[in-house]
C-alpha cells in the first residue's frame, strides 16, 4: 500500500507545482487576480533573486521529488534499505514554508497594496510534503520492525 501511494506522488508532486498555489493581485475592481504556482514563482525569483531561487529549487523541487524516488527503489527493492536515514534527511530538507516564505517575499517586492487568496495547488502541494514525510515515517517503522 505504501509503495502504491509513494508511486502516486510521482505523479502528484510536477501536478502541484503548476497547480495555484494563491491568486493575488489589486484590491480594485477592474484588476483580476494572477494564479501564482510553484513554478511561476520561481521564474519570479530566476528574474529577482538567482541565490534564492537557487535554494527554492533545491528545497522546493528536487529534495522531495529525490525522496520520493527513493522511497520507491526501497519499496520495490532496488536500493538498500541502509539508505533511508539519509532520505529522511532529505526529505526534512524538502520543506515547504522555505519555498511559500520566499513567494511571500516575491509577492511583497512587486505588490504594495494587494490582496491574496489561497488556490487549489497550495493544498495539493502542501498535501504531497505531508504525504511524503508520513510515508518515509511509515517505511522506517515497517523496515525496523
Amino acid at each position: 500500500m505504501l509503495k502504491y501511494a509513494n508511486l502516486a506522488l510521482l505523479v502528484l508532486f510536477p501536478i502541484a507545482w503548476f497547480a495555484p498555489l494563491i491568486r493575488a493581485g489589486l484590491n480594485l475592481p477592474l484588476f483580476g487576480l494572477s494564479e501564482i504556482s510553484v513554478v511561476s514563482g520561481l521564474q519570479s525569483l530566476w528574474k529577482s533573486d538567482v541565490v534564492l531561487a537557487l535554494i527554492v529549487t533545491v528545497f522546493a523541487l528536487f529534495a522531495p521529488y529525490l525522496k520520493t524516488i527513493g522511497l520507491a527503489l526501497i519499496h520495490f527493492g532496488l536500493l538498500r534499505r541502509k539508505v533511508l536515514p539519509a532520505l529522511q534527511i532529505l526529505g526534512k530538507l524538502a520543506m515547504a514554508d522555505i519555498f511559500l516564505i520566499a513567494l511571500y517575499i516575491t509577492i511583497s517586492k512587486g505588490i504594495g497594496l494587494g490582496r491574496i487568496e489561497v488556490a487549489w495547488g497550495l493544498y495539493l502541494f502542501t498535501g504531497c510534503i505531508l504525504a511524503s514525510i508520513a510515508i518515509g515515517q511509515l517505511t522506517g517503522r515497517r523496515r525496523a520492525g
